[in-house]
């Protein structure tokens, strides 16, 4: 964009329905810019009343088919004077790249971009740009996956996860090699990601088990220029299935370790063409090393209701960042406040008919109930098994964490 050009007045999201939507259209209207939307017919109309009404406009288009979705999306832009593209989930991000390429708008790179969502492509991208990240190997089927683990390189337990999938989806830890053929199964049975019915590449991730905490953080580039945002603490069940349990703002770590998780983040960001824009950066330290290592970026705001972490713990609101990093303006990365927040995810035990479920009220804390009684609960293997969550803000990170546990602790959850 010239920089002579007043800054867009408009954004096209590539699919808004998704924890982040709710953000983005909050975000906008502080911004003053009109929300359009691209989607299919379909999932359009399970939009939720409050996102629906937020949008300026949409473009009804088959994101499942490409090249079409360029296409029909370029043209919508054109017609409203779009010059501004931002994207929700990763498996998107390709497309926004190419259609911010095609309008002259600030955008990602889109000869990388297809490394912010797909996992083979991204270890490649890491390796090319030295981004410190676990040994791998990608094979289509448990035969080569057995024949790839042969040598031990690999190393004991692995993490065996789909190319291209989210939530923990079809994620499993492996400790003995006769199990490797079910998680192999697990992680192939994507063919498509609902709910758009995009092909995904079958192909299965094998990664070395990178052992320590793990954490997050997201990273805004404008123009080529990476700012650090809040890391964040992760916690996740144990086993075979590592589901996200909560996440923690502040993490906590020493001013050196948060420096070198937020430059790491930066470098896989970059490494996978992220130019304008924002990635979500997942990474743990091995104990004793004080060295971040990347498990994997998405180009895209974070999920979890991380968003309303950061901005309640520093009051940086990651989403309005991003939104300016991609209509042409500096972000606003400068905490605000210094406080505390936690979120806690309610899962159950094991699958079933969900037959109860009643949180307390705790002071400092708010909860969330996604399922009702009567409503089906999955195996809890992923992120789709939450039944709610509870959210909770103080003044530090500690007591934050022991007011979400409070909560979490004193739910009745019965499921049969």
């Amino acid at each position: 964009m010239n920089i002579s050009e007043a800054p867009p007045s408009a954004v096209l999201v590539v699919e808004p329905m998704g924890n982040a939507g709710p953000f983005l259209a909050a975000a906008a209207a502080r911004l003053g810019l009109s929300l359009h939307a691209a989607t299919h017919r379909a999932v359009h109309a399970a939009y939720p009343p409050a996102l629906a009404g937020a949008l300026a406009g949409v473009c009804l288009t088959d994101l499942a088919d490409p090249p079409r979705a360029l296409d029909e999306t370029e043209a919508y832009c054109r017609r409203h004077r779009i010059r501004a593209v931002a994207a929700c989930w990763e498996l998107f991000t390709p497309l926004a790249a190419r259609l911010a390429a095609r309008l002259g708008a600030p955008g990602n790179d889109p000869l990388l971009a297809r490394a912010a969502r797909n996992k083979a492509d991204m270890a490649a991208a890491f390796r090319t740009a030295g981004v410190p990240a676990p040994r791998g190997a990608v094979v289509a089927d448990a035969g080569q996956a057995l024949r790839a683990t042969e040598s031990g390189s690999l190393g004991r337990p692995l993490v065996v996860k789909p190319v291209e999938q989210g939530g923990s989806w079809g994620v499993s830890v492996v400790e003995d090699p006769a199990d490797l053929p079910a998680a192999v199964a697990a992680a192939t049975r994507f063919e498509t990601a609902e709910p758009h019915g995009l092909p995904l590449d079958s192909r299965v991730l094998l990664q070395s088990y990178v052992p320590g905490p793990e954490y997050s953080t997201e990273t805004v580039v404008a123009d080529g220029v990476a700012y650090a945002l809040p890391v964040v603490a992760k916690d996740t069940t144990a086993g075979r299935h590592r589901v996200e349990t909560g996440h923690t703002c502040p993490a906590e770590l020493s001013p050196e370790l948060t420096l070198a998780v937020q430059h790491t983040a930066a470098r896989a960001a970059l490494a996978v063409g992220v130019r304008n824009g924002v990635a979500h950066t997942e990474l743990k330290i091995p104990p004793g090393t004080g060295r971040p290592v990347v498990i994997e970026t998405g180009a895209r705001l974070p999920g979890d209701n991380i968003c309303e972490l950061v901005e309640a713990a520093t009051g940086i609101d990651e989403a309005e960042a991003y939104l300016r990093a991609v209509t042409g303006r500096p972000p606003r990365t400068r905490p605000t406040r210094h406080r505390a927040a936690a979120i806690r995810f309610l899962l159950p035990e094991h699958a079933g008919t969900l037959a109860e479920v009643a949180v307390p009220e705790v002071p400092g804390t708010r909860s969330e109930l996604y399922l009702r009684p009567g409503d089906t609960v999955p195996e809890p293997a992923d992120s789709s098994a939450r039944v709610g969550h509870v959210a909770a803000r103080a003044a530090t990170a500690a007591q934050a964490r022991r007011l979400a546990a409070l909560a979490v602790h004193g739910t009745r959850l019965k499921v049969t």
